[in-house]
Formats: C-alpha cells, sequence, structure tokens
C-alpha cells in the first residue's frame, strides 16, 4: 500500500513538474501548395449547376415528347398516302410521295437542330459557370497556399484534407447568392419543327 502511494506520488510530481507546451500562437488554416478538386461534382451540386441541369433536362424530355407525338402523326399520314395509291394515278401520287418524303427530312433536320441547341446549351452553361467560379477558386488556393489545383479523375493518391470540392461548392452558392450573375432559367428557343398535315 505504501509503495502504490509512492509511486502515484512520483507520477503526480512529474507531472507537475513537466514543462508546459510552448504556446504558438493561433492556429494556422491547413496549408498545401497543391490542392484537388471534382470539377464535375462541383458543377452538378451548385445552385447554378442544379438550376442548368433540370432546366436542360425539361428541354430534353419536352424534345422526346414532341419527336414521338409528331411521329405517331407521321406514321397515321404514310398509312393514308399509302391506302391512296391504290386508287391514284401515279403522275398524281408521285408528287404527294416526294412531298411527305420532304416534310420526313425537314422534321428531322429540326429535330437534329434542337438536340444540337441542347449540347451547346449544356455547354454554354459550363463555361459561365466556371468563369465565375474561378475567381473564387483563386481565393481557396491563396487562403490555403497553394500554388497547382489540379482535377481529382488525374490524382492516384491524396488526403482528404487537399479536396477543396465542398469548400469551393459552398463558397459558390454564397457568392452567387449575392451576385447578379445568375443562370438564365428561361428555355432556349429552338428552330421551330415544321407541323404535320394530312394529305387531302
Amino acid at each position: 500500500m505504501a509503495f502504490a502511494a509512492a509511486g502515484w506520488f512520483a507520477c503526480a510530481s512529474a507531472q507537475e513538474a513537466a514543462p508546459s507546451a510552448p504556446n504558438l500562437g493561433p492556429q494556422r488554416a491547413f496549408q498545401s501548395q497543391v490542392l484537388t478538386i471534382d470539377q464535375q461534382r462541383v458543377f452538378e451540386d451548385s445552385d447554378f449547376g442544379k438550376s442548368s441541369l433540370v432546366r436542360l433536362e425539361a428541354d430534353s424530355r419536352n424534345l422526346q415528347a414532341e419527336i414521338r407525338k409528331i411521329e405517331s402523326d407521321l406514321e397515321i399520314e404514310e398509312r393514308l398516302l399509302t391506302e391512296r395509291r391504290a386508287t391514284l394515278p401515279l403522275a398524281e401520287f408521285q408528287p404527294l410521295a416526294r412531298a411527305f418524303d420532304e416534310k420526313v427530312e425537314k422534321i428531322r433536320a429540326a429535330w437534329i437542330n434542337k438536340d444540337r441547341d441542347l449540347k451547346r446549351q449544356r455547354e454554354d452553361d459550363r463555361q459561365k459557370f466556371f468563369q465565375i467560379a474561378v475567381p473564387i477558386l483563386a481565393e481557396l488556393m491563396q487562403e490555403m497556399g497553394a500554388l497547382l489545383l489540379v482535377d481529382k479523375s488525374t490524382v492516384i493518391l491524396s488526403l482528404d484534407r487537399v479536396d477543396i470540392t465542398q469548400a469551393a461548392i459552398d463558397r459558390i452558392n454564397a457568392r452567387s447568392a449575392d451576385s447578379t450573375e445568375r443562370i438564365d432559367t428561361a428555355p432556349q428557343a429552338g428552330p421551330e419543327t415544321p407541323p404535320t398535315e394530312s394529305n387531302p
């Protein structure tokens, strides 16, 4: 019992005598010369990117619904034209058939143009987003003493601490909320699809 008490006293004395850790002042934020970021996630998870994706997905659904409706109308028109072939002279039928084929080609060209416009708008939105994001990313780099920012897809191994993806999303969202530079959520007008009309 005396030995245990003596041991406890020795430990207590050693703790009291141990020098305290030096005061290094306020802790600095994590610093790294190289940072990583997930560019795809920064765009898709930002308020800016979500607005863009919702609008473009709605435009794509509308285009697909339009295509299905017009295809159905064209099938009916083609069937009626085929039925008239049995009762019309060839000289009268051929102009009708050519007119129908030309209309189908015009409709297909309009669909291709609309699809191309959707893809172009998607890329335009991304470019506009990163024009806004780049100065904010530069701020984060400066705060963390970074000289290089690389996409995570090109990195084999890194610490989570050097990933600024979420920090970038948070700051971009906060900055965008106070900025007049917002994404245009109005649908983009594409080339009109020629109407389908049944032949008389």
